[in-house]
């Protein structure tokens, strides 16, 4: 019996709480050249998409509900209430915000492509630079594989 309770007592020993909340605590090295998931880093030219009718309709109700209620500060609240009362409006009454929502959208859109078009002609330059290097690369393989192919006939010959 003694050696089952020294065994008890050795484990209980060997796993402290306060090692074991420290264990895996430590934050890896960050890493420049790359963003969380392996995703490229985003692009700040790209524009921003549109705000959908709902927060069309919350850039308004904000300003009434500030000066409805200027002793609240929290952020949350007005996010709340105005779901609220987006929620209890009718169609007619959301219209005229998904109306603002869309034209919104068909302005991005333009800028989307343009902004693409823009994107593909660099990516084209690029494209053109390495194609010149591609194509001087081959010149020169395609010369030594002549050489390689005129031994091989050398060979057979022997």
């Amino acid at each position: 019996m003694k050696g089952a309770k020294g065994k008890g007592a050795a484990k209980r020993d060997a796993l402290k709480p306060v090692d074991d909340r420290k264990v895996g605590k430590k934050k890896a090295p960050a890493k420049a050249a790359k963003t969380k998931g392996g995703k490229a880093a985003k692009d700040p030219n790209k524009p921003k998409r549109p705000p959908s009718a709902f927060f069309v309709f919350l850039e308004e109700f904000r300003v009434t509900f500030k000066k409805e209620n200027p002793n609240v500060k929290a952020v949350s609240a007005v996010g709340k209430a105005g779901g609220e009362k987006w929620k209890s409006m009718s169609a007619a009454e959301k219209a005229p915000y998904e109306a603002k929502a869309a034209k919104r959208k068909t302005e991005y859109e333009k800028v989307m492509k343009a902004y693409n078009k823009k994107q593909e002609s660099e990516a084209d330059d690029v494209e053109e630079e390495s194609d010149k290097s591609k194509s001087e690369v081959d010149e020169e393989s395609g010369q030594e594989d002549d050489d390689e192919e005129e031994d091989d006939d050398d060979e057979d010959d022997d």
